[in-house]
């Protein structure tokens, strides 16, 4: 009989069927909430915001083990840990970047690698090895050749020590574990609280991989979006890049999520990096609040806010001459912008970050 779920790591219990671990029968491997996950995609108790990180830390920090770090390279700032290593001390740290085959396979793997080291160096991270990931929700020739470098690293950076995956929520953590552990049963879903505590997946030669709850953060929109609505946000396909040339003040909508406002002086480019379902809608920026509280939640969604004025703004930096800029709008996407503009604006929900940053792509 087993005492913890399989699939997220909650302790079984059968007295409560509204909370965590519930099972009709405690011979049962796992509990309700990731039995109907898996089976049926409904998700019974919602855990996005209700899993504090210091717990997962001060048991990881328990632990005498190598950390492999998952980021996801498409909501790379929203997965982010500011100051890991002093959470982490005396830890070694090897970061995985996931969800590589989402971005345009015209931005090279040495791109990405150089782009990611000076991203770490400003944010003061430091790691001993990186690897990129890509084409895990499917076992194939591309994800078994991730799943041997990953292999290679544990053999190489484990020095008779554990092994512990994580990460923030929605980054692919357990969608990679459950390729490189074969009958892990990890549950997997594009809901951020999925995995609920540490679970030990796979024992031999006197080590340990264990699984983690993801790491919240409440300034990425995947922490307050409804499951059905993560399903247009996040991408599981390449994405397809919204180009645009503007002469204009402009204004651009991406759903009801966030609104980039642009004031130019000449010619300027928009390139949108979101997900194939999430509709990027451009029109003139003084009419621009008229249209978005007429059509939020209409034509505009999914949206958080019902009108623009709960919204909060954010202003860009200035563009130097012949650079490019990222406007990250954390846990949706973003915008590279570049040319003669005068003034960026962002309108996105109130505790939502936005990150201004050089160009990935």
């Amino acid at each position: 009989m087993a005492e913890f779920c399989k699939g997220c790591g909650i302790k079984l219990q059968n007295t409560d069927k509204k909370a965590l671990g519930y099972v009709p029968n405690l011979d049962a491997d796992y509990c309700q909430r990731c039995f109907k996950l898996t089976h049926y995609g409904t998700l019974t108790i919602n855990m996005q915001q209700g899993i504090a990180s210091e717990t997962t830390f001060s048991k990881i920090n328990a632990l005498n083990a190598v950390i492999f770090w998952v980021v996801d390279l498409f909501s790379f700032e929203a997965s982010l840990i500011p100051s890991l290593n002093e959470k982490l001390p005396g830890k070694d740290i090897i970061l995985i970047l996931t969800k590589r085959d989402v971005l345009p396979k015209t931005l090279s793997d040495e791109k990405i690698y150089e782009f990611v080291d000076e991203r770490l160096q400003k944010e003061k991270i430091s790691v001993k090895d990186m690897l990129i990931c890509g084409h895990m929700l499917k076992k194939s020739e591309i994800s078994m050749e991730c799943v041997d470098e990953i292999s290679w690293a544990i053999a190489n950076y484990r020095e008779n020590k554990d092994v512990v995956f994580m990460g923030m929520a929605n980054v692919g953590k357990s969608t990679l574990l459950n390729q490189l552990v074969e009958d892990s049963g990890i549950t997997t879903s594009r809901n951020p609280g999925t995995t609920l505590d540490l679970i030990p997946l796979y024992q031999e030669e006197g080590f340990t991989i264990y699984d983690t709850p993801g790491i919240e953060n409440p300034n990425s929109m995947l922490s307050i979006l409804p499951p059905e609505e993560l399903k247009q946000v996040i991408p599981t396909k390449p994405i397809r890049p919204f180009v645009s040339q503007i002469y204009e003040n402009q204004s651009f909508a991406v759903g009801g999520l966030a609104r980039v406002d642009f004031k130019v002086k000449g010619n300027a480019s928009v390139v949108g990096y979101f997900s194939r379902d999430l509709d990027i809608h451009r029109g003139k920026l003084d009419d621009a609040d008229r249209l978005w509280n007429m059509h939020i939640n209409k034509m505009l969604k999914p949206s958080v806010d019902k009108t623009v004025d709960t919204m909060r703004v954010w202003k860009a930096p200035r563009i130097k001459k012949d650079e490019k800029m990222d406007i990250v709008i954390h846990g949706v996407g973003w915008f590279c912008v570049n040319g003669k503009i005068d003034e960026i604006s962002v309108k996105v929900h109130d505790g939502i970050t936005v990150s201004f940053r050089k160009a990935m792509i």
